[in-house]
């Protein structure tokens, strides 16, 4: 252990895992340590038995739910847009080949008290029941504007300029109402809060045209894919591949102490007594608690159930997002479903979340709006943790510090914190032009 290495990465958690990977893969020498003896630090994917101990406080899971091992519950539990940013990412280091996708089943949006799947492109919009007639009109003309629009071609652009228009303008433009804004906004641009209807407009129609490209790629019911056996292979894959670049992983190392020279920069890491030497620290917010400071909070609640969610087609997995407004609240609330279909329970079994960022010190009650949405439930637990953010200069101290992760069900935002962290520790801007097909479905 006493070497040393151009950057030593604290804690195998998802956001640490691919900055590991896009390190190594740039010849960096990387050491990856964790005080946990397993992967995935907060992210990480429980069994039935462990699932008990942390929420239960013993290892005596009922019977009738199934055995244990067939049970892989992602804490961070999170869909991939197929042609996303994170996709690229991992066609981009190569770590594809050892994980199997799977594409997820449905994306429903709520609305007025119920569960409507999402319409994506101008024919769907012309068959949802989220709009009246004339509605629908107006929303086709938006749809087929947004699907035809290209950066590079004025002629697209219908003599708007995108990056001075914002989003609140060009929707007036096509006289759309409040409600058909708010799931275009939320679950189709996937934008967390309204703010974005006083931004530029070019964010929020890049953002749609990811949802639809999605959609088509895969031809499934949403734009989402999800690993087999869910999101704790992702840490793993990376574990391996950054062996595959000469990377050391170490598990099961208590304290992992960050060690500073005098002018407060990183000089190492010790733990057990030995030191290892290195130029930059990456890591999530427990490894350095007096550089970072407390955002908010995340409640969320964790089903297991035997069938799937009302209303959803019979979808095996599936995201719904609750709109702010439809519930009275400032964020979004999220659900999410996976299946057997994914490997992630036994046969029969459904594992659902709910989460939204916490607004009281009560979970069950302010969950309550996404947990009516599940119908019967075997199981359930409840859970609310802190989100912290970096406060320190990495320029003058080195430390390169994740942020917590969020309510949302999909990565579009954890990613652009991995991108963003990659530009700061190199200098350069991660090249994400790759040939998509590499991310292949797995075969039913």
């Amino acid at each position: 252990m006493d070497e040393e290495y151009d950057v030593i990465v604290l804690g195998t958690g998802l956001k640490e895992c691919i900055l590991s990977g896009l390190l190594s893969v740039d010849g960096l020498k990387v050491l990856h340590m964790d005080r946990n003896d397993y992967y995935g630090g907060e992210s990480t994917s429980l069994n039935l038995i462990q699932l008990w101990k942390k929420f239960r406080g013993n290892d005596k899971p009922p019977t009738h739910l199934g055995s244990s091992r067939d049970y892989n519950v992602d804490m961070i539990p999170k869909f991939m847009m197929a042609n996303g940013t994170l996709v690229r990412v991992l066609i981009h280091t190569d770590v594809t080949k050892y994980l199997y996708f799977k594409a997820v089943d449905g994306s429903y949006v709520f609305n007025k008290g119920k569960v409507h799947k999402v319409p994506a492109t101008d024919m769907e919009a012309l068959k949802s029941p989220l709009m009246g007639i004339f509605e629908k009109r107006r929303a086709r003309k938006f749809f087929i504007y947004v699907q035809d629009y290209d950066e590079k071609d004025p002629k697209t652009h219908e003599g708007m300029d995108l990056t001075r228009v914002t989003t609140r303008e060009l929707i007036a433009k096509y006289g759309l109402d409040g409600n058909t804004v708010d799931f275009i906004g939320h679950a189709l641009a996937l934008h967390r809060d309204d703010r974005y209807l006083d931004e530029p407009a070019l964010d929020t129609v890049k953002r749609m045209k990811l949802y639809a490209e999605s959609i088509s790629r895969f031809q499934g019911g949403s734009p989402y894919i999800y690993p087999l056996y869910g999101l704790g292979e992702l840490p793993q894959a990376f574990a391996r591949l950054s062996a595959v670049y000469g990377g050391t992983y170490m598990l099961n190392k208590p304290e992992c102490k960050v060690e500073f020279d005098d002018e407060g920069k990183v000089s190492g890491v010790t733990s057990e007594g030995e030191t290892a030497r290195c130029k930059k620290v990456v890591c999530d917010p427990s490894y350095l608690p007096d550089k970072v400071r407390k955002i908010g909070k995340v409640a969320r609640a964790i089903a297991i159930m035997s069938h799937p969610i009302p209303n959803t087609n019979g979808s095996h997995s599936v995201q719904i997002i609750l709109p702010q407004k439809q519930l009275g609240r400032k964020s979004d609330m999220y659900v999410f479903c996976c299946s057997y279909s994914h490997n992630v329970a036994p046969k029969g079994k459904f594992i659902a979340f709910v989460s939204t960022e916490a607004e009281t010190d009560h979970p069950a009650t302010e969950l309550k709006p996404g947990i009516d949405l599940l119908g019967p439930v075997d199981e359930i637990f409840f859970d609310i943790y802190d989100r912290y953010e970096p406060v320190n200069e990495p320029s003058l101290d080195n430390c390169f510090i994740s942020t917590s992760y969020d309510a949302t069900t999909h990565f579009e935002s954890t990613v652009m914190d991995v991108l963003n962290l990659y530009t700061m520790i190199t200098g350069k801007v991660l090249d994400l032009s790759v040939d998509l097909s590499a991310a292949s479905a797995a075969e039913e």
